[in-house]
């Protein structure tokens, strides 16, 4: 390929390439539970924008173009709610994912003060629940998204990056 995938703080530059990914992306999962109207392929542009503006958001780049985007930020109990993790389809299994994810717990313990993290994932979702859990998230219940999806909630301790922050 040539060039290498690099990790890095989105900027309001990067909403409209996210914006695009997030909708390619997300249609297998919208597939998976022939719901073509899952949260993230009704957000808004402008939603992208807001989050960027206020919370942790990363991106995935191969040269100039977005590849992987995940977003975080640390809800009222302390815990980090990781959400939208996104590899494009040609770059899934290679490691971008666990990569995003980390960026992401780095900075929500580090700079955050975030005391867990958690994420949610739709309960047919095998490829994501495999990834998560390889990389230490545990199922802790279930929930029904505001799309009507079964979910399960995944958590994970944050004292792994409070330690080395």
């Amino acid at each position: 390929m040539g060039m290498s995938v690099t990790i890095s703080v989105a900027t309001e530059q990067d909403a409209e390439q996210i914006f695009r990914l997030q909708y390619l992306c997300f249609q297998s999962e919208a597939a998976l539970y022939g719901n073509y109207r899952i949260d993230p392929l009704v957000e808004t542009l402008d939603a992208v924008r807001e989050e960027i503006a206020s919370d942790c958001v990363f991106v995935a780049r191969l040269g100039d173009e977005v590849v992987g985007a995940v977003r975080g930020k640390v809800t009222e109990d302390g815990a980090a709610a990781i959400a939208r993790l996104c590899v494009h389809p040609r770059l899934q299994g290679h490691g971008i994912g666990a990569r995003l994810l980390r960026a992401a717990e780095s900075a929500l313990a580090g700079e955050r003060g975030a005391t867990l993290f958690r994420l949610e994932t739709g309960h047919r979702s095998e490829g994501n629940l495999r990834l998560y859990r390889r990389v230490g998230y545990e199922a802790v219940g279930r929930a029904k998204g505001t799309d009507g999806v079964d979910l399960i909630i995944l958590e994970k301790p944050a004292a792994t990056y409070a330690t080395t922050a």
